[in-house]
């Protein structure tokens, strides 16, 4: 018996078409840009509905900062995290001697941005974790300034409940927006006074003035980079 063995030929590989590829390539394009302007376009507006009236000049050869003058302003390699870097000057320890009996921590809520019963660290240095009061100013319902400070991404990414986007819409209060504090078992109504940016070397929104009893809410600026400080700065008021 003979037998005949035939040679099967191989099946033609399946790939794409050329006109398949294109539209991927396209696909891929259009989602690279896509992603690029969702963080671009909102730093773009806040620049130009918010912080046109401010001089600023970014090099964008170099990972510094720089203002008019040359004044190199900070690193992105640095970890704004840590509330100690987010000034040039050296800032104050973190240990802040508080009454005997007084709690080290509060809380912050802010009703127009959905934010409640943020905790307030006081003398900490990890925004990771909580806001944080800076050393060494008044404490809350006291003649001076207590100054907090937390973190902010692009607003898109902004979760009143996460310590690192908290801030993220900051921006958007207005004079008369309301700020509520709990401190000790005592509730603080501060409301919004004015609202203006500093450079990372203006060290002037930590100083304290004792003609009544205020409040000054600092984040990064514009949302999502480091070049400035937003300063929003509340006065106390009778509920």
């Amino acid at each position: 018996m003979s037998y005949i063995y035939l040679k099967k030929e191989a099946s033609a590989k399946k790939g794409f078409t050329p006109k398949q590829r294109k539209i991927f390539a396209y696909f891929l394009f259009l989602s690279g840009l896509f992603f690029f302007s969702s963080a671009l376009l909102p730093i773009l507006r806040f620049q130009f509905e918010y912080s046109f009236r401010f001089n600023q000049l970014i090099n964008p050869l170099s990972n510094k900062f720089y203002n008019q003058s040359g004044s190199i302003l900070g690193e992105l390699s640095t970890d704004y995290t840590q509330l100690s870097n987010w000034f040039v000057s050296t800032p104050p320890s973190d240990s802040t001697s508080l009454p005997s009996g007084t709690s080290s921590s509060y809380t912050l809520s802010i009703p127009s941005l959905k934010i409640k019963d943020a905790v307030v660290e006081i003398g900490s240095m990890d925004l990771k974790k909580s806001l944080i009061q800076y050393p060494q100013t008044a404490l809350p319902g006291q003649p001076g300034n207590a100054v907090v400070f937390g973190h902010s991404v692009l607003p898109q990414f902004f979760n009143p409940k996460s310590y690192l986007t908290i801030f993220s819409t900051l921006y958007r209060l207005k004079p008369g927006d309301e700020i509520l504090i709990n401190f000790d078992g005592v509730s603080y109504r501060y409301l919004v006074d004015e609202m203006f940016e500093v450079q990372p070397t203006n060290l002037s929104v930590l100083e304290q003035r004792f003609d009544a009893k205020y409040l000054t809410v600092i984040t990064c600026s514009p949302p999502g980079t480091y070049l400035r400080r937003l300063v929003v700065r509340a006065r106390i008021v009778d509920f």
